[in-house]
């Protein structure tokens, strides 16, 4: 038997670090863990697009990132194909794949992003810049029920 305890990490809402990773980007990442705070190689965050959003074309190298919407649509692109997205959807985006996502809803798309291994995603949101959550985005992320809508 484990003669350990192991204290979990708790975090809330308003303790999650928001950034945009740059001055021109449509989409903003609110960290939940990360390798900072977890002791672990991970990254685990929700990823807020406004309308007309995406991520830029990009590649992880070793890293498996995994989306799951949280409400919203979108459609997500991985080595030139298309998947269309919406609220109860995951995607599993492979290493080496070129991959994006893009808001094609009137509102905005909200997914829970997971990274594994960490490949700095963590240092290069924290490297960003400072947002915040807002009403709406609080709403949705302490409202179960839009799950259960979906």
């Amino acid at each position: 038997m484990n003669q350990h305890c192991m204290i979990p990490v708790i975090k809330k809402p308003q303790d999650y670090q928001v950034y945009r990773i740059s001055n021109h980007d449509t989409n903003r990442l609110a960290i939940i863990f990360d390798s900072a705070s977890a002791d672990n190689s991970l990254t685990v965050c929700i990823e807020i697009f406004d309308p007309g959003g995406k991520t830029p074309p990009h590649r992880h190298n070793f890293a498996v990132e995994m989306f799951f919407i949280l409400k919203g649509e979108g459609i997500a692109v991985c080595d030139g194909k298309e998947v269309p997205l919406r609220a109860g959807d995951s995607i599993l985006m492979p290493p080496t794949g070129i991959h994006h996502i893009r808001n094609t809803g009137s509102e905005r798309l909200y997914a829970l992003c997971f990274m594994v291994p960490n490949e700095d995603f963590s240092e290069l949101i924290r490297s960003g810049i400072p947002s915040q959550l807002d009403a709406e985005d609080l709403s949705v992320i302490t409202n179960l029920d839009t799950l259960v809508s979906c």
